[in-house]
């Protein structure tokens, strides 16, 4: 077989849902949301359209916590840090009485949270830096495959929703590429975001901490410091962008303030834009939460969304299906 016709049948197979009548996006109810997001990628993708958007330019950003997969009742990376700082207690016996390892021992999460941001931060520190590269990945992937999620009992890896699964796959199939830009760990998202979302780790977009370079043992090898390198939240977003991909995206994806920024820049740009918030409205399958939330608290987006133009996702309404 040559290689122009393996090319030929590579395209023939990438042939979009557009030319096949398939529904790229079973989980969506028929409702007006599924209807923007699909007309949105027929116009950029249709080659003589006035809003044709060329592939290269193609780019879709999408948050994480709360966007891909589930954010209740906690982060789940501040689950795996707790999960760590117990597994680490027997070698710091002096953490039973130093806060704020004092309260996650003793599972007060409640006196953990009335500490603020500074505690959390000690803790993410304590339980990731000094490990190399490798080893956190490995101590990572060992968590996603063991750990359970405290209401449904399900792997961290199954609370992913399937309609933005499908999302991902369909932009992709039309010549999007799809980067995650979140405010969790960026070391963290890259260990599993290639199996469970088909994006790789150069499209994860996200928090860091430094990295130094070390041998170690007669090996080159990376380890990461205590001291914080980048904050991929709110105002970050966009810097982030910036920073990892270089070109302003045509599409992203949210569900909270924590988003509003990167929103906000994806749809300022020039030519089609599209803007997309998950609202959390079902406390039968998922949870409902909004402006009150102690995550993902969604308020100025909310308020906002009509007048930028932004598709705001009713969970409730618009998806039939959540979890795989």
């Amino acid at each position: 077989m040559t290689m122009k016709t393996l090319l030929m049948l590579l395209a023939l197979l990438c042939v979009s849902s557009f030319a096949t009548g398939q529904d790229a996006l079973p989980s969506w109810n028929d409702r007006a949301s599924k209807h923007a997001i699909v007309d949105f990628v027929e116009r950029v993708t249709t080659e003589g359209s006035a809003d044709y958007v060329a592939p290269g330019a193609r780019i879709a950003t999408f948050d994480n916590d709360g966007c891909l997969w589930a954010e209740q009742p906690v982060y789940f990376q501040l689950i795996f840090a707790v999960d760590r700082i117990k597994a680490m207690a027997p070698d710091n016996p002096g953490w039973m009485t130093t806060e704020p390892y004092k309260s996650v021992l003793a599972g007060d999460m409640e006196s953990l949270a009335k500490q603020g941001h500074k505690a959390i931060g000690e803790i993410i520190a304590a339980t990731h830096a000094g490990m190399t590269t490798d080893e956190f990945d490995s101590v990572v992937r060992d968590w996603l495959t063991t750990a359970r999620h405290p209401s449904t009992g399900k792997r961290y890896t199954d609370m992913v929703y399937k309609p933005m699964l499908e999302l991902l796959d369909f932009l992709r199939g039309n010549g999007f590429q799809t980067f995650i830009v979140s405010g969790g760990g960026i070391d963290f998202l890259r260990v599993f975001a290639e199996e469970v979302y088909g994006i790789p780790p150069h499209q994860v977009v996200g928090s860091s901490m430094k990295t130094g370079y070390e041998v170690r043992n007669g090996m080159p090898t990376l380890v990461k410091q205590v001291e914080l390198n980048f904050i991929d939240d709110k105002e970050g977003k966009p810097v982030g962008i910036h920073q990892h991909i270089g070109r302003r995206p045509v599409f992203a994806a949210g569900n909270s303030d924590g988003d509003f920024q990167m929103l906000e820049y994806v749809t300022a740009g020039d030519g089609p834009r599209f803007g997309l918030l998950v609202h959390h409205t079902d406390d039968e399958r998922e949870w409902a939460y909004d402006r009150d939330s102690h995550v993902g608290q969604l308020n100025r987006g909310l308020d906002e969304a009509e007048q930028l133009g932004w598709v705001v996702v009713d969970m409730a309404q618009d998806w039939a299906t959540i979890f795989p």
